[in-house]
């Protein structure tokens, strides 16, 4: 792998992106007028940062209680070796799932399978889990509800701290 040279631009925008985006049509705007750069070279230097693997993964958060789902629910799948590729894919296509993993499991708890949902109530997370546990065919889950959210917070690159 070749590497790659971070300059004062690639390290502002990993700074920028590794905050909250504006919640705009255009989140990357703000950013390319500070710079004195255009917004579609902000996105062609994010893209190069990820294709050259110098940046893994760019996602959003979800902040489930902000947006109106108050209840969430950690499903725990034991489900069989050889379809765990389908059942995630399945189960990850519900719309309230935010995540699904595939995990090795442990002697004392037998899931392989997790999937996050998200409600308004714990009443309808496990409705939810009686309709996908019926639409993949599996029995044995578990239901996580959650108790107390106690840190949600993305990596901070190239601050004032560094």
């Amino acid at each position: 792998m070749k590497m790659r040279k971070i300059d004062h631009i690639d390290q502002a925008i990993i700074r920028s992106i590794s905050g909250d985006l504006p919640l705009e049509s255009a989140p990357f705007a703000p950013l390319a007028q500070e710079l004195g750069i255009t917004e579609k070279e902000v996105v062609a230097r994010i893209r190069s940062l990820a294709d050259d693997g110098v940046m893994r993964r760019f996602g959003a958060t979800l902040r489930h209680q902000q947006s109106g789902f108050p209840a969430n629910v950690m499903i725990a799948w034991r489900a069989p070796e050889d379809r765990i590729d389908e059942l995630g894919e399945t189960l990850a296509g519900f719309r309230r799932v935010s995540h699904c993993y595939h995990r090795t499991p442990c002697e004392d708890f037998p899931f392989n399978l997790f999937s996050m949902v998200h409600g308004v109530s714990q009443e309808e997370c496990a409705e939810l889990a009686r309709e996908m546990a019926e639409a993949v065919g599996l029995e044995d889950y578990d239901l996580l509800y959650s108790l107390q959210e106690l840190k949600k917070t993305s990596m901070r690159y190239f601050t004032e701290e560094d």
